[in-house]
This record gives C-alpha cells, sequence and structure tokens, in this order.
C-alpha cells in the first residue's frame, strides 16, 4: 500500500533486473495461548490477534466509508490499520471507527505530510490512538531507486522516528519492493536498515513486497532481529515471476493467504519468535471482500 496520491506507482508492472535481484539474493482477535506451530499438514495455526489494513477496502470506501468499518467489524477484526481519512475530518473519522467498535494501532500517512506538516500527522494519530505512524513509498525518479535516495531516506527516517518519538509515537517504513537492489555485499534494504537508529525507526515487512523482488522474508528477521515490528500478510499466485524491483504488481496476480508461494507457518514462526507487535493482512486482489476471510480462515486453521 502506498499513500493515495501515489497511487499510480503502484500499478506499474514489469520484471527488470530479476536476474541481477536474484544474483544478489543468492549472497479472530484475542491473547494467543501459545505460539503458533507447523502441523504434518502444513497448516499454520496463528492465534495472534490480527488487523486488516484499510486500504484493502478502499473501494468501497469511495461510496461509504462508515459502512465500510462496519464491514469490518462484522468480518471479526477489531482494529486497523488506517490509510487516509476519506475526506472525513478526523475527528469524525474517529467517531466512526469507535462506532464500528474498531481500534486503530498503526496509521499510515505520506512521505509529503510526515516531512512538511509532522504537527498535523502527529494531532491525527492521537486522535486516532494509533501507536505507530510510518510511510510506504519513498519519493524516487521512475528509473529506480538509488543509493543516493537510499541515504536521503536515512537522513529522514531518523529524522521522522525523533519527531514522533518526542510525541510519544513510533515511527516505521513499510518495505515496498523496489528497495533491494544490489548495494555492496548486500541490497539498498540493508543499507536503509543498518543505516538507520534502531530506537528511533522500525519496520512493517509487506510480506508480498519482500518476496517479489526475491528476498527471503524469514532469512530477513533473522538477520535484523528487532527491528520489524508490524507485518502485512499478503501473497502473489503460484508462476508468478519473483525478481521485480518495480513496486507494484497487478491485482490479477496477488493471492489470498493460502493460495500463493510465501510458507506462511515458517514466517508467521519466526515473526512471533522475534517480537512482530502488529499482523495486518492487506488484500490488493481484485476481490478482497470475498478473500479476506478465506485469508483469515487459512491463517487460524
Amino acid at each position: 500500500m502506498k499513500p493515495m496520491r501515489l497511487d499510480a506507482q503502484a500499478l506499474v508492472t514489469g520484471f527488470a533486473l530479476i536476474a541481477m535481484v536474484s544474483a544478489c539474493s543468492a549472497r479472530s482477535a484475542g491473547v494467543r495461548p501459545q505460539a503458533s506451530e507447523t502441523s504434518s499438514d502444513g497448516r499454520v495455526h496463528f492465534d495472534k490477534p490480527l488487523g486488516v489494513q484499510l486500504w484493502t477496502f478502499r473501494d468501497q470506501a469511495k461510496t461509504d466509508p462508515r459502512a465500510m468499518l462496519q464491514m469490518v467489524h462484522r468480518m471479526g477484526f477489531t482494529h486497523v490499520e488506517t490509510a487516509g481519512l476519506y475526506d472525513l475530518p478526523v475527528q469524525q473519522f474517529a467517531d466512526a471507527i469507535r462506532q464500528a467498535n474498531l481500534r486503530v494501532t498503526s496509521m499510515h500517512v505520506s512521505y509529503e505530510d510526515l516531512k512538511g506538516h509532522p504537527e498535523t500527522v502527529i494531532a491525527n494519530a492521537k486522535a486516532l490512538g494509533a501507536r505507530y505512524v510510518g510511510i510506504a513509498w519513498y519519493p524516487h525518479p521512475e528509473s529506480g531507486f538509488t543509493e543516493a535516495d537510499a541515504r536521503r531516506a536515512i537522513g529522514d527516517f531518523n529524522e521522522f522516528g525523533r519527531t514522533l518519538k518526542s510525541a510519544g509515537l513510533t515511527f516505521f517504513y513499510h518495505n515496498h519492493g523496489y528497495e533491494p537492489s544490489p548495494y555492496g555485499n548486500g541490497t539498498l534494504l540493508d543499507l536503509i536498515i543498518s543505516g538507520t537508529d534502531p530506537e528511533l525507526v522500525k519496520f512493517e515487512m509487506d510480506v508480498l513486497w519482500t518476496w517479489l523482488p526475491n528476498v527471503d522474508p524469514v532469512a530477513l528477521i533473522h538477520k535484523y532481529p528487532g527491528r520489524f515490528k508490524l507485518m502485512h500478510i499478503k501473497d502473489m499466485k503460484l508462476g508468478v515471476p519473483r525478481g521485480s524491483l518495480s513496486g507494484g504488481l497487478p491485482a490479477e496476480q496477488q493471492a489470498a493467504i493460502g493460495e500463493g508461494q510465501v510458507d506462511w507457518a515458517a514466517l508467521m514462526r519466526a515473526a512471533e519468535r522475534d517480537g512482530f507487535e502488529e499482523y495486518y493482512i492487506e488484500d490488493e486482489t481484485t476481490d478482497p471482500v470475498t478473500n479476506v476471510p478465506k485469508s483469515v480462515a487459512f491463517l487460524r486453521r
């Protein structure tokens, strides 16, 4: 998910740099009674609280955001991650969330808003009750994400983290698939993670945007213990090639959880052991209303 103003970039497709990336990559809610386990039949048995990223239901929100929130509650969710205010004043949106018996644990904002209007972002987060505030897209040329972009991002992210921490909030960056360009003995994503202050900057692992550019999400968690605190649970269909650095994938190529490529049992076990705090289903398939309940059922079985 990217901020709405950058939505067009999310539809960019292509699988450039596949060989180069592959070479680089080679080197319902409640308290869980126990950690998720893998059964002999590969079931996930994930029983930590599950939220949903509201970007999932952006089409439904266009006509009636309040009805969309009520639908989310009927699906069994109790908490959400937001992606905009749907043209409502923040207090009206906060009231609608409470009236739907939901709560906000995290929110996405645009880079431009956090860079230019941090006081408004902080006020909105306080009104909504969010603890985490993050961005899901860092501005960069269409030609690709570069070392210069990564180094600018490091400076911005540390600044954002400092500003939000002083307000009692936690900043995170949500990876979006364009960052794993080869760099040194790793990638530009490695540069960003290692270059940011662990006390100021956390990360939200979007599993699809980790998997698509040929990064192993379990290995990434093990490489950077404690840095990832949130997760977007998302997958792509069998047969879709990996290796793209575009940061986009057509909805027709995305999959409900359990119908795609990721080994969810292994991944969720690694995330729990590492201390992830928030898990959100984000569905960008062609039919999220149908697929989200299927994804929840797969994770819970």
